[in-house]
């Protein structure tokens, strides 16, 4: 984590200097999403050791379905359990529901577990898709405004997890060169996904996250009670140390950067704003509270 923290206050500095703006930080994105985390993602299955069977991978996909379902069901109580305002309780919906699982916990799995564990985190990533294009939109869109893009479900993200499967899946032998690039292009994805989120921190006036205590509080319930109430579960059901820790980190991230977009697509400026201000308070909590967390359920 600190790592990665460093790499987050790189991509704040370079941005107060002057050398990095938004524009500079959308393009980043996409390169991220579209080729970094893809790559990523089938490096695992290519440069692997290969030594996770079917019937695994079938618990990983019920155990995605458990937890992202399970996290979609509390989100519809979170923002009664805070006293949050109806025009805003989309928005915690979304914080709660969707985590950062593209931009912080693939780089946090591959630091903790290897690149293998990424054909677990792949099959999160192909139900967190299907959530967060249907239900996530749903939950924040204005009333009449706006329509579920379905065909936005089959994104990169969503093909990429499902390539990377059917290359490990299936006796397909990929070329040697193929496999450097893979790899290559997955060294990417840490240092530039966090500068991205340093980047998009300097718009926000961080001293007054702290301030907003629902927020705080909020934060803080995402991020310390609830991966650590749902560890004790996990680690009793699932007999698997490397998917229980992949269930850890993906828990245990922070809002998703998509909820803001989300928020602001959908919801307007306000609800962009709030969304905004509640994946930058998260982000920089999570620093301290993944550690804890870990500590804590293993």
């Amino acid at each position: 984590m600190m790592v990665l923290f460093i790499y987050i206050a790189i991509g704040y500095g370079a941005a107060k200097m002057g050398a990095m703006d938004e524009e500079f930080s959308k393009k980043i994105s996409w390169l991220v999403v579209n080729v970094a985390n893809l790559a990523l993602t089938i490096s695992a299955v290519v440069n692997g050791d290969g030594t996770i069977k079917g019937k695994e991978l079938l618990l990983t996909a019920v155990a995605a379905v458990g937890i992202l379902g399970g996290m979609v069901v509390l989100s519809l109580i979170i923002p009664f359990l805070f006293g949050v305002r109806k025009e805003q309780r989309g928005v915690y919906r979304l914080m709660f529901a969707f985590n950062n699982i593209g931009f912080m916990g693939f780089p946090v799995i591959v630091a903790i577990h290897g690149q293998e564990a990424l054909l677990y985190a792949a099959v999160f990533c192909m139900f967190f898709n299907v959530l967060i294009y249907t239900y996530g939109i749903g939950t924040v869109q204005a009333k009449g405004e706006g329509k579920i893009k379905w065909k936005e479900i089959f994104n990169v993200g969503t093909i990429g997890s499902a390539l990377a499967i059917a290359l490990y899946l299936l006796p397909v032998s990929t070329p040697e060169f193929f496999n450097s690039t893979m790899s290559g292009l997955s060294g990417l994805t840490a240092p530039l996904s966090m500068m991205v989120i340093g980047i998009s921190l300097t718009s926000i006036r961080l001293k007054e996250l702290f301030l907003d205590v629902k927020l705080l509080l909020f934060s803080l319930t995402k991020l310390l009670v609830v991966p650590i109430l749902a560890m004790q579960v996990i680690n009793r059901v699932i007999d698997n140390t490397m998917l229980c820790g992949v269930c850890m980190v993906i828990l245990s991230t922070p809002a998703g950067s998509m909820t803001a977009m989300l928020a602001q697509q959908y919801g307007g400026d306000e609800s962009g704003e709030l969304a905004a201000k509640g994946v930058a308070l998260t982000t920089l909590l999570s620093v301290v509270t993944i550690p804890i967390v870990s500590a804590v359920v293993f």
